[in-house]
């Protein structure tokens, strides 16, 4: 947890948020202020009805008159809290929104390293929940917090203007009010911040069972990971009640001991009356003042748990606004224009930020020629993603350098980068749109297209052709080359809506649409961490083949768990325990190295693409007919 700072630094932090929207807040807090003076005025009119308009001889005019007076200042009244309300709404709205995107865009920039540490619910909460109470605070909380001091101590001068002797009993109350107040922020601003942060871990657990919930139920746990979240509901339950019993506990403070006082002031006031210090009217317009202040003062518990839940919220908001994103483009770019495509390892050590004493890779040296199929192998854990994920800049290296025609990756924009360096993992992720969208994510973005885009863009411009025609046609070719045909027998064809993570297809079909899409960016350099793990043995040379075909001149480094696609490979790099122990071919390696033919070994077998077998059986049965 981060330290705490104080609230008034916390909420100073909203000011460049909030500085456009400014006059409309501070015309708001008027109109609140206002409504409030003139719930402070009837009180002063039913003074001068009770002293004037009701002494004998007044005529019933005047009491009409001040009945008048009355509803006019309730109706100006009314208007008033409509009008803070009209000021207030859209502009807080306004500022919710833009912190979100704001927040959602810093988490796009962050490094994979800090999403590794941070759970996705515990983000989640800070871009929903947080947010969300932030614009409530700023549209009514912080608004009448200013409103309802100022009105206390408006009608206590008022008071005092009346009766300074029952003003200061009134003002009796005030001070254990105080000094409770003072431990009541301390305790409360804890408990607000444990409960903020038990509900981000409440959401996590959430998510993580409804992604896994087919594990969850294979492996029959949904029991004990309905014990668990029970336990961690459980805590979350806790910390609400000690919120609410400190809530509970200033409120019944903060009411109780000015009602006493007004109990004692009732009683000195008659007092006063009858030795003729205080009229009947001032007695009256006195205790209707209180009437008016004291509603603030009951308020004020809540409105205090309000700011102190909102600095929490603002706290917790910049803790992930704060995060510094290390990978960043450099000052003056390199263009990566016309690359052949060499990656070179240039004495590459990396270590992950949570150990940097044990690093993953060591002092790797490893040459890839423009256009070679480079396989990496080893045995598990030997670092083989972690050196792919460097190729991207998913991670930066620690030491040495990663090379493309000589240029440090570095040296390069980090979206330029991107462009000429195609991904596809063997943990593929698909999101909730269509298979045309999930494809083309690669090959344009929302802003401007990817190098792949553009090349197929100029293509089509150049033949007289509609752009789109030309991303269509990457599509379908993307489609083709990673074996992806079922997609246009889909409902829907290519427009199909996948569900989340894409678990409505299965595994050798995600697979499959993930390298398409890595395919579709026509990418310079390819790196694929195992991505064919889940097709047969056939229709990964298909794959293969038509990779040669459409990416031909593309460089391309694999991490390979099986045998066949070692074999497909133009060389091979071995690792081991983090270093490059041994480049060749596959023949050399096996002939040469006695650690190559253990990993060899001990890869596993070919899998069954039932997927694929099946479409094969409806190709043979179709092709008759055709």
């Amino acid at each position: 947890m981060a330290k705490q700072s104080s609230f008034f630094r916390s909420v100073s932090r909203l000011y460049p948020h909030v500085k456009p929207i400014l006059p409309r807040l501070v015309m708001g807090l008027l109109c609140a202020l206002l409504a409030s003076v003139v719930a402070l005025t009837i009180p002063q009119v039913l003074r001068g009805l009770i002293n004037d308009s009701l002494r004998p001889g007044a005529t019933a005019a005047a009491v009409w008159s001040s009945a008048g007076l009355i509803l006019a200042l309730g109706v100006a009244e009314a208007a008033l809290v409509a009008l803070r309300r009209t000021f207030v709404i859209n502009p807080a709205t306004t500022v919710e929104t833009r912190m979100r995107v704001s927040l959602y865009g810093h988490l796009q920039d962050l490094t994979v390293s800090f999403h590794d540490r941070w759970g996705s619910g515990q983000l989640l909460s800070r871009a929903m929940t947080d947010l969300n109470f932030l614009r409530r605070w700023m549209a009514f909380g912080a608004i009448m917090l200013v409103v309802t001091t100022l009105t206390v101590v408006i009608g206590v001068v008022v008071m005092f203007t009346m009766s300074w002797q029952l003003a200061l009993i009134f003002l009796a109350a005030a001070a254990p009010i105080m000094v409770y107040g003072f431990r009541f922020r301390t305790r409360f601003s804890k408990v607000a911040r444990r409960s903020q942060d038990q509900a981000g871990d409440l959401a996590t657990t959430v998510e993580e069972s409804v992604h896994g919930i087919r594990v969850l139920k294979a492996f029959g746990r949904s029991r004990e990971a309905l014990e668990t979240f029970n336990g961690q509901a459980e805590e979350l339950r806790q910390t609400e009640i000690a919120k609410a019993k400190h809530q509970a506990t200033f409120s019944m403070v903060v009411t109780l001991l000015p009602e006493l006082a007004l109990g004692a002031g009732l009683v000195a006031g008659v007092m006063l009356v009858a030795d003729g210090q205080l009229s009947i009217g001032a007695l009256v317009a006195f205790f209707a003042t209180a009437a008016v202040i004291a509603a603030p003062v009951e308020f004020s518990g809540m409105l205090l748990a309000m700011a102190l839940t909102a600095k929490s919220a603002l706290d917790r908001h910049f803790e992930v606004m704060d995060s510094e994103n290390t990978i960043i483009s450099p000052a003056a770019p390199r263009r990566p224009a016309q690359l052949k495509g060499a990656l070179s390892f240039n004495d590459v050590t990396f270590a992950y930020d949570d150990a940097p004493d044990t690093p993953i890779l060591k002092d790797i040296r490893l040459d890839i020629r423009p256009g070679e199929t480079m396989a990496l192998v080893g045995i598990t854990g030997s670092g083989k993603s972690a050196l792919l994920q460097l190729v991207p800049r998913l991670y930066d290296v620690t030491a040495g350098s990663i090379t493309i025609d000589g240029v440090d990756l570095r040296d390069f924009s980090v979206e330029d980068l991107r462009s000429v360096v195609g991904v596809a993992f063997e943990d593929t992720t698909l999101f909730s749109s269509s298979v045309r969208d999930n494809v083309l994510l690669g090959a344009r973005t929302a802003e401007a297209p990817t190098a792949g885009a553009r090349t197929a863009e100029a293509r089509a411009g150049a033949a007289g052709e509609d752009p789109g025609d030309g991303l269509e046609q990457v599509l379908e070719e993307a489609l083709d080359t990673a074996q992806a045909h079922f997609a246009y027998s889909l409902p829907a064809g290519l427009d199909t809506l996948l569900g989340d993570e894409g678990l409505s297809l299965s595994g050798g079909q995600r697979q499959r649409i993930a390298l398409a899409r890595a395919i579709a960016a026509r990418p310079t350099v390819l790196v694929l961490d195992d991505p064919l793990s889940a097709l047969d043995v056939n229709t990964e040379e298909l794959v293969e083949h038509r990779l040669r075909e459409v990416l031909a001149g593309t460089t391309t480094l694999i991490v390979a768990h099986r045998p066949s696609t070692v074999a497909l490979a133009d060389r091979v790099a071995l690792l081991e325990e983090g270093r490059i122990a041994a480049v060749g071919t596959h023949a050399e390696l096996l002939a040469g190295n006695a650690h190559y033919r253990y990993v060899i070994a001990s890869l596993e077998t070919e899998p069954r693409d039932l997927d694929s077998e099946l479409s094969a059986l409806e190709d043979e049965a179709e092709e008759p007919i055709r």
